[in-house]
Parts: C-alpha cells; structure tokens; sequence
C-alpha cells in the first residue's frame, strides 16, 4: 500500500472547519477486507439490504389517481352520467372532452415519469463499499448489513453505522441537527445516514440498513420527484376553493329554478340545469398545469437535466438574482501549472520534492492539486507523518514530512493572502498575478505543530505555485443571457476577489472590474445586503458567509438560485429558493439540490429559467380565459334564478364555446414561448382580469337573452333566444381570448382566426347547425347581439386598461 492510501490531507477542498490531526506510522496499516461475496448473498437472504424505495417520481398508479380521482371529475362525472340519461349524445360531450384531457395529462405525466426514472438512474451516486478486499462501487438500495463502506470528502452517509476507519474525517450533520460545525469521527464513533463529510476519509460499518436508518425518509424525500408547495399550485388550490363555495349555493339555486319554478318539459330542465353547472367548473385548469408542468420537465430532460421537485421549474423563473461559484461554474475542473516561481532564496529542486510530496499524500486531490501532481512527480524518500486536511474556512493544508535524510518539516499549501501578513512585499507580486485570472497558492514552511492554533504564524513563504484556470467557453453566452433578462450575477468564492473578478471580466459579466473580498463584508444582514446589491463578485467567501449573503439577499425580496458542486456549498444551496447542482458534484450536493445539472453543464441554466418563465407566464395567462368563463356561468345562473327564466344554454352550447375560446387556445397557449420574469401574487394577478371580463360577458349575454325574449314568440322562440344569446358570448369570449393572446405574433392571430373561423362554420352548415342547436333567426337579433357583443368588446377594453393602472401586476 503506498503512502497515498494512508495519508489524507484533505485536499478535496470542500470542508467548512478546520479539522484535526491524523497520523499514520510507516509500517502497512491492516486493512479489513469487507464482507465475502458469500456473506453479502446470505444477508440478501435474509432480507439484510438496504431496500429503501428510492423513486424519482410519483408512481403508475399515483399519477392515475390524481389525474382521474379529483372533485369535480366527480362532479362532472355525476352530470355526465345524469346528461347520458336524459338528452341527446350532443349534451354529452363535456363528458368526452373530460376523458379526453385526462388521458391527456396521464400520458405527459406517464412520460415525465419515464424521462425522470431514466436521468435518476444516470445522476445516481455509487457508494464505494469493500468486498473481498476490493473497493466497488454498489447502488444505494444493494447494500447490506455489516458492508464496509468508504466514505471521501463530499461523499454522503446513506445508511448508519460506526466508523471503523478514519482519517482526519470530519461530518457535517446539519441536514439533521441543524447543527453547522462538522463533527470529527474516530474509529467507533457512530455515523448517521443524510449526513456527509466535509473533510479527510475513512470507512464504516454499516449497522442499520432499510426502513431502520435513521434518516431513510430523509434520503427518499431527497430524490423524490414532489409536487410541494409552490405558489402556482397553492394559488389554484385557493381559486378553485373560492369556486366551490360560489357554485354549490348558485347550482342549487338554478337546480330549483329550472325544475320547480318553471313548469317545463323535465328533461329539458334538467339539460339546461346541467348546462349552468358544468361551465362553473374550471377543471381544465388543474389539468392543463399539470401538462405544462409535465412537458416542461420532459424538455428539460432532453437536456439531461434532472429537476428533482416540480415547482423547481416555477421557482427558477421568479429568480432575479443567481449565485455562482467561479470553480466549476465559470472554469472548468482541471487546471495547469503555469509556473513556480522561489521566493526567499529558495532551491528549485527542494521546492519540486516538497510539492511532488504534498501531493502524494492526499488521496483525494483537488483541482488545484492535481495539478501539481500532475507537473510534480512524487518523492519516494519522503514520508508523511502528520496531515491537515484543506477546509473552505481555513484557505489552507499542511502535511510534516521526514525527509529521508534525518530531517523534519512541516509545510503549509493555501490562500497567500491568507497565510501571510498584510503588507508582505509577495502581496503585490500575487496581486498582479491574480489581475491576470491567474490563481495563486502559497507554499510555506512553518516551525510550529500542525495541531497548533497558530500553525500559519511565522510561516517563511518559499515559492507561489501559479495556475491557470480553464474558463467554460459557454460561460460567457450564459451571463450574457441572464443580464438580457434582468437577472443579477453574483459570483461568490473562495478563491482571491481580485482573481476572481478578472475570470469574471473576461466573460464579460458586469460590475466585473470592482470586486469584494468577503473578510470585509458587514456582518450586520441589512448591511451586507446593500454591499451584495451594489457589487457583483465577491472573493475569499467562507461556506457560512455564502450562507448568510443567500439570506441577506432574500431578505431584500429577491428570490435567490444558488449553485454548486462541493460540500462548502451545501448549507448555502439548502437556504437557497433553487438549489442547483452539478451532476458532477458531491453527493451531498445533488441531495439537497432541487435542479441537477447531468451535464455538468452551466449553459443549461438559461433553458432552465426559460422553460419555468414559459411555463408559469403561460399558465397565468390561460388561467384568465378559464376563470372569466367561471364567473360569467356563475353571474348567468344567478341572474336566471333572480329573474325566474329559463337557463338559456344546453351543455352542447357551453361545450362548443368553452372549446372554442378557452380550450384548444389555451393548449396552444400554454406551450408558446414566454421570456417573462414570473410574478408574485398569482391569485390577484389573475382575478384582477377575470372578474371584469365575466361581468362583463355575463353582462352582454343577459341583455341579449332578455332582447330575445321580447323579439322572438311562439313554439321555437327559446331556440332562437339560446342562438342570438349564443353568439354574443361567443364574440365576447372571442375578445377575451384576443386580448389575453396579446403581443400578437403569425401564429396568434392564425389560431384566433381559426377558432373564429370553427363557429361560423357551425352556424352556415346545415347539420352542424342540427347538431349544436344553433340557427340564427332574422337579421335583426343577431345583428342586435354583434352590436351588444361590441360594446361589450370595448367595455372590457377600457376595464382591464383601468385594473392595471389601478391595479398594477
């Protein structure tokens, strides 16, 4: 075993605190070998396995039962089954189109579903346990008990035990304490499954598996694809309450109006009635959303994005500020030395040995140290006796070598300007550096003990290992299109403010050229909360800092993406409105996150957020057109009972109307591109348009009823009175569906065209005209309803001009 296996100095870079010593003697350290194969098939034989149903999605049969199993399909079911008795199959058709739209949303969710399961079974981290002496990566739910399983920096607990190996490991429990500060384990130590580690390695036993871990529930909410809360749906759940309580008592009304108030034929009254009632229902609205969403998750998909809760995509399109960090973000993983260059007399080849050493004895390099074992061979000679693993807070690692020839030293890797002085004369050279884009580590010697508080004090500076980053070439397009939309970028790091301004300014991002070192951020929140809207690149950020400027920014009103790929970012991605993951990041990340990025890819970010703009701007645009006709059939049936008259439609009228101006448009729609910032408030956003626009439809279909009724007399004068009232509300709804259809683009104006086009076709062919109960009588009524429908027209102009200056969104 060579002294990599041994030895861990943390380098993964990933830690939020300093952590503790390890130390390793020279001789071959014992290794357990893990379970036989023989061991593990007699534990899956007893059933000792990890089986937590981990799903990515809602089942088969779940999907069904909320697509199908809803309150008013049951409504609608019961006035379907009422129509199918008692009138022709044309007052039926409400009952068809129900069917149809729920097949519908079956089948995308049914696909979404299929894309989801697929990406999850891609994203899916492979826990490392040893077998027969050989580490091998195994699924979650195939582990079993008494497995021995690795564990490195940013690798997640998925299942308790105690710890049979450590080194240097510290765990970060606060996914189920609450608790921040990682906590270091050795050897007999418990660990518990949701937890991570945030520095160094070792193993563990695995002595709870199954429904028994203690954070089981924890891990498979993680990954569950979850319809949560979300203001879209929050906002229709509160609309569709609001209908209820309004329909009940106006169906009731109405029911005794048509059957015991007006002595007609029984089941024409009960036609008409069931007519009132269905256009009440907005139940193509819950439908519709759910397709939208489902299509939206399917697109992205495509682009091996993995969304773990629904509404994710909703929150990304409220977004108005993304945090990013520089490594894996802006640049790319790998990185280059550039050159090393001595400081204070130092020896080029004793400087080679000591890098070369530093980097044998981390097992899990970073970035950064992999580039320099890459550039630096390892030094047989030299063995390591004392490690500290690298931490996000502290900047820096160290390793104490004996060098082969009877010396001893201890050596310090990090941040310069955080291992030297203020004002050291190496400052401005690194400085000049970092204006570059370059980045620059600090290679040190230091006198004291590792263990020591004041390890970096007096550290002699001996040469700065200068890097360079590789820069994403789709990093620039992407912060290019979020300042087109009127996103902010915030690029929050721990690496040196002035190097990351520089990688900032040669993508092109704005405010670039003046950057923040974090150490002098305000620890007041109000404050730092002016310092984080007035700048846009922050350096030498610590993981609680990044956490706390998430909550600093939201308490300003923003609506907050973070993203990122190591542990130092989980607590900051947790508090985030969207946490976004690399698919390449820790496991602990892609846990907490609700977007995981497959293809470790930062330009798929802009469909992201423009697929959640489609989809909420489209919705809230549709979900006008479903509520005007809501309160329209609502204020009709009141005005009928009120008056005492005959409803004047039969569900085949509705039907025809409500698929007309409201369902195939609103499909269309809900699928159109929308670049639009989602909003808050969506209940009063769409109320605001809704109201007006069914009084005043409810309105001018009233007038022309009453119109009618005084114009038409004899044994076909309701039929005539349902056609003049029919093609009022038509041109009414019509105009409802031209205004929410604006900006006007070829293929806006071609479907209000075509709907337009539909119902003429209706009222000019003969046995369309039969089937639909629809003939317009004279010229005087129906020209009557085109002038009312106008007025109308205009009414509803002004309306919704005044409701938004007096009502702004």
């Amino acid at each position: 075993m060579t002294q990599r296996a041994q030895i861990d100095t943390g380098g993964g870079g990933t830690g939020d605190h300093p952590g503790t010593l390890a130390e390793s003697e020279p001789p071959v350290v014992h290794r357990p070998a893990g379970l036989t194969t023989a061991e593990v098939a007699e534990r899956v034989a007893r059933g000792e396995v990890n089986d937590v149903p981990v799903r990515s999605s809602r089942s088969t049969t779940d999907i069904v039962r909320a697509n199908v199993f809803t309150r008013f399909n049951a409504i609608i079911g019961v006035l379907w089954v009422i129509m199918l008795i008692v009138a022709p199959i044309q007052d039926s058709l409400f009952g068809f189109v129900i069917v149809a739209n729920t097949g519908i949303g079956i089948i995308q969710e049914l696909r979404a579903k299929k894309t989801l399961d697929g990406l999850a079974v891609i994203g899916e981290a492979k826990p490392t346990v040893r077998r027969d002496g050989r580490a091998t990566g195994v699924s979650t739910s195939e582990i079993v008990l008494g497995d021995l399983i690795e564990l490195g920096p940013g690798d997640k607990v998925v299942v308790d035990g105690v710890v049979a190996e450590a080194d240097s490991m510290e765990i970060d429990e606060s996914l189920l304490t609450g608790e921040a500060d990682p906590v270091v384990k050795r050897p007999g130590d418990p660990v518990m499954s949701g937890s991570f580690v945030v520095a160094g390695g070792g193993a563990f036993t695995a002595t709870k598996v199954g429904r028994e871990a203690y954070a089981a529930q924890l891990a498979e909410e993680a990954s569950r694809f979850t319809l949560v809360h979300s203001e879209l749906r929050s906002g229709i759940s509160t609309i569709l309450k609001y209908v209820t309580w309004m329909m009940v008592p106006t169906a009731i009304g109405l029911i005794i109006s048509q059957l015991v108030v007006k002595d007609n034929d029984l089941k024409n009254s009960i036609a008409r009635t069931v007519g009132g009632i269905v256009p009440m229902i907005p139940e193509g609205l819950v439908l519709l959303t759910s397709v939208a969403f489902a299509i939206g998750v399917i697109r992205l998909g495509r682009k091996q994005c993995l969304v773990q809760e629904l509404p994710a995509i909703e929150g990304l399109a409220r977004v108005d500020v993304v945090c990013l960090d520089k490594t894996g973000t802006l640049t790319e993983g790998g990185m280059d030395v550039t050159e090393v260059r001595l400081l204070n007399g130092s020896d080029e080849g004793y400087v080679r040995k000591v890098l070369g050493a530093l980097g044998e004895s981390d097992p899990r390099p970073n970035a950064s140290l992999q580039a320099i074992i890459d550039a630096y061979p390892e030094t047989e000679e030299w063995r390591c006796t004392e490690s500290l693993p690298f931490s996000s807070a502290r900047k820096y690692s160290g390793a104490a070598f004996s060098e082969g020839d009877g010396e001893d030293s201890t050596w310090l890797l990090g941040a310069p300007d955080v291992l030297l002085p203020a004002g050291d004369p190496a400052l401005a050279e690194i400085d000049r550096l970092n204006e570059q884009g370059l980045r620059v580590l600090l290679l040190a010697r230091t006198v004291h003990e590792l263990d020591s508080p004041d390890v970096a004090k007096d550290a002699r500076a001996t040469a700065l290992v200068v890097l360079e980053q590789r820069l994403r070439p789709d990093a620039g397009d992407t912060l290019a299109y979020f300042a087109d939309q009127n996103v902010a970028a915030k690029v929050i790091s721990g690496d040196n403010a002035v190097s990351v301004g520089a990688v900032a300014g040669k993508l092109g991002l704005p405010g670039a050229a003046t950057t923040v070192d974090a150490r002098t951020l305000p620890a007041d929140r109000e404050e730092m909360a002016r310092v984080l809207d007035e700048n846009a690149v922050f350096g030498r950020v610590t993981p609680q800092q990044k956490r706390d400027m998430v909550a600093a920014l939201q308490s300003h009103g923003h609506t907050v993406a973070m993203t990122g790929d190591g542990v130092n970012d989980v607590l900051a991605l947790k508090d985030a409105d969207i946490g976004v993951s690399m698919g390449s990041g820790s496991e602990a990340t892609r846990a907490v996150a609700q977007i995981v990025l497959l293809n470790n890819s930062f330009a798929t970010l802009p469909s992201v957020v423009a697929e959640g703009r489609r989809v909420i701007g489209n919705i809230t645009r549709v979900a006008t057109l479903f509520l005007t006709k809501t309160v329209y059939s609502v204020l009709l049936a009141i005005l009928v009972v009120v008056s005492q008259i005959e409803y004047p439609f039969l569900p085949r009228h509705l039907t025809l109307l409500s698929t007309l101006t409201i369902g195939v448009p609103a499909f269309f729609l809900a699928l159109a591109p929308n670049k639009e910032r989602a909003k808050p408030h969506f209940v009063r956003r769409v109320m605001r348009y809704a109201i007006p626009g069914g009084v005043v439809a409810a309105a001018a279909t009233f007038t022309t009823y009453l119109l009618a009724r005084h114009h038409y007399s004899g044994a076909d004068a309701l039929g005539a009175e349902t056609s003049a009232a029919t093609l009022t509300l038509f041109l009414v709804s019509m105009w409802v569906l031209a205004i929410i259809a604006r900006p006007y683009t070829v293929w806006r104006l071609a479907l209000v065209a075509a709907m337009g086009g539909a119902f003429l076709l209706v009222l000019v062919v003969p046995w369309l005209q039969d089937f639909f109960a629809l003939k317009l009588v004279g010229t005087t009524m129906p020209w009557a309803a085109v002038v009312i429908a106008a007025a109308g027209a205009a009414v509803l102009e002004v309306a919704w001009r005044w409701v938004d200056r007096r009502f702004p969104a």
